[in-house]
């Protein structure tokens, strides 16, 4: 009996010892997982999506239980060239640049509808893009689209963050890289514009022609009031006046018809006696 009781005891002992190590083990090395900088964790148990969100650093988690699915919340960068038609119908094909991150409290439900971040631009952002650019440039003609290319933009901007607000997606910023037209419309918008400018042109030149005629017209009424205000100021003792005061104090001699000096009004030259007697 005291050898059974023995062999029970060491066959309890082989037991017993691996189990408290392999669970000893499981405790000391609980297995952890790192969340780094830029990134959030959705917790899986079960493969089921948890309302808890891993920020960053170091996390313990139940083996075999419990998974964690790493996402980035940093911006990125999308490009993306879509189709629309104008109010106009002309046909439009434009070059987007978009800056979107994930809200980071909302990164559990974002991969719960959507996925990770490769299903997220497939499956929310390149559909919203190319929709609200439809809808937007239907608005306006071709022509607007040109000369209110802010007002577009902010359009696109306003309706797009709306849009992928509710896939919990973050619109940082778009662009309108590059607006093309067909090569039709473009050729007939060069040619309006050159239209205008040489309008405008002829319309400086009749306006300057204009204002010099009237300048011309100006001058002239000028002079002849000059002359009007001279006429009637001009009396017979004004014009003895003005003779006298431009007189250089030389009398006229008289040349007769054959060219004889028939009468000289000149002052008689000095001499020497009269000079004496003076």
């Amino acid at each position: 009996m005291i050898f059974i009781s023995s062999l029970k005891h060491i066959f309890q002992l082989k037991i017993i010892r691996p189990l408290a190590a392999i669970l000893l083990t499981l405790i000391i090395l609980q297995p952890l997982v790192i969340i780094s900088a830029g990134e959030r964790g959705v917790v899986l148990r079960f493969g089921q999506v948890q309302p808890q969100i891993f920020n960053e650093g170091l996390h313990p988690i139940i083996p075999i239980a419990e998974a964690v699915k790493k996402l980035t919340v940093r911006v990125q960068k999308r490009e993306i060239s879509a189709e629309a038609s104008s109010k106009d119908l002309q046909e439009i094909e434009t070059d987007v640049v978009l800056n979107w991150h994930l809200i980071p409290d909302e990164v559990n439900l974002a991969f719960q509808e959507l996925g990770d971040e490769l299903a997220v631009v497939d499956r929310a952002i390149d559909p919203a893009v190319e929709e609200v650019l439809k809808a937007v440039m239907a608005k306006y003609t071709a022509e607007e689209i040109i000369t209110r290319r802010e007002e577009v933009k902010g359009a696109v901007d306003q309706l797009l963050s709306n849009r992928l607000r509710g896939y919990h997606i973050f619109v940082d910023d778009i662009s309108l890289v590059h607006v093309n037209f067909s090569d039709r419309f473009s050729e007939a918008v060069e040619a309006k514009q050159i239209a205008e400018q040489e309008a405008k042109r002829a319309e400086f030149l009749t306006l300057k022609a204009a204002r010099e005629a009237e300048a011309r017209v100006n001058w002239a009424r000028g002079e002849a009031e000059a002359q009007r205000l001279l006429k009637e100021h001009l009396t017979p003792e004004l014009i003895q006046r003005q003779a006298i005061e431009r007189w250089n104090g030389q009398l006229p001699t008289i040349i007769g018809s054959e060219g004889l000096k028939l009468f000289n009004l000149e002052s008689p030259p000095k001499t020497a006696n009269s000079a004496t007697n003076r």
